[in-house]
């Protein structure tokens, strides 16, 4: 029998602890991390204990609906596990987590898994678990472009030619803290093309680095002192994503991020199992963006799925 608490702050300890011995979680699930938007999402994760010991997380924030989201904040959320989990277990854990969030008066729950790239070891027993126990659907579906280290795919001919005229332009690479640099090129870009802004501000993308050194890295490419693009990317053990990138006018003209990426994906981190693009998908993953994902397919990355389930717990009006 499982046993479901709500998280409090002077849990905080014993929660990173078990994020970091956990075979599916990153660093996005450690608590400075979840908490640096806390004004913006209302924290209802939970713990899950097995006769007094730690067995599972499950970050969820509370949405405006009665529902639950795992997470609202995050690219992913879901059931965290260390490698003691079973599926019968992971069965009983959702029965009871469902049964606790009913009781808080929850009316449903929207569940962003963990991207099986991501997980130490095989740890899909809550899909199984989600379906089979709680009745969950599919509702949103994003594709990704991963390169997987061990099979690279030769970068397509556009980028190669991208590629020859940064080096024939002595364009240099390198890691930087130059945040505010590239958030003033990252930030024109999507004003000009999207009539948005970016997902941080630069004050929390700069806090978060400082938080996460290990982590969180932003490479720039530039033209003597002028930088002319880059991309902040997010280390875990198996996978380096790129959770932003962006070059100026003049870079995109140099095939600045040609090289950037050549560097990065066949120097820096060719060791790592997996080099992950991020999505590029639009309307919820209904629709791609074509010049976005012809970029990253270009360099040789290929789909994943980021995937978002839902389940009620009771029978408000249809989703």
């Amino acid at each position: 029998m499982f046993e479901i608490t709500p998280y409090t702050p002077d849990q905080k300890s014993r929660w990173n602890d078990f994020v970091r011995c956990s075979k599916n979680s990153t660093f996005l699930h450690n608590r400075d991390y979840m908490d640096y938007h806390a004004d913006r999402f209302d924290d209802a994760s939970l713990l899950v204990w097995q006769k007094g010991r730690l067995a599972a997380l499950l970050p969820f924030n509370r949405g405006a609906d009665g529902r639950v989201v795992s997470h609202g904040g995050l690219t992913y959320g879901g059931l965290l596990l260390d490698n003691r989990a079973t599926v019968e277990n992971v069965c009983e854990m959702f029965v009871q987590i469902n049964k606790s969030l009913k009781s808080m008066g929850v009316v449903g729950v929207i569940y962003k898994p963990v991207p099986q790239i991501y997980h130490l070891m095989p740890a899909e027993e809550d899909l199984y678990a989600i379906f089979n126990c709680c009745n969950a659907r599919l509702v949103k579906r994003e594709i990704s472009s991963t390169i997987a280290q061990k099979v690279p795919i030769r970068f397509a001919e556009s980028r190669q030619s991208g590629l020859r005229k940064a080096r024939n332009r002595e364009i240099s690479i390198q890691q930087s803290t130059n945040y505010a640099a590239f958030w003033d090129i990252l930030s024109k870009n999507l004003a000009d093309r999207y009539n948005t802004v970016p997902v941080h501000s630069l004050a929390e993308i700069c806090r978060l680095a400082e938080a996460f050194p290990a982590n969180i890295k932003l490479y720039m490419a530039y033209q003597n002192e002028m930088p002319l693009g880059g991309t902040v990317v997010y280390e875990t053990p198996q996978v380096v994503h790129t959770q932003y990138i962006s070059a100026s006018p003049v870079g995109k003209q140099l095939g600045a991020l040609d090289l950037l990426f050549h560097r990065l994906v066949r120097e820096v981190y060719k060791d790592v199992p997996y080099f992950d693009f991020g999505t590029s998908t639009i309307d919820g993953g209904n629709g791609l963006n074509p010049s976005l994902i012809f970029q990253k397919e270009g360099f040789g990355g290929r789909g994943i799925c980021y995937d978002t389930y839902e389940w009620r717990l009771s029978s408000p009006p249809p989703f």
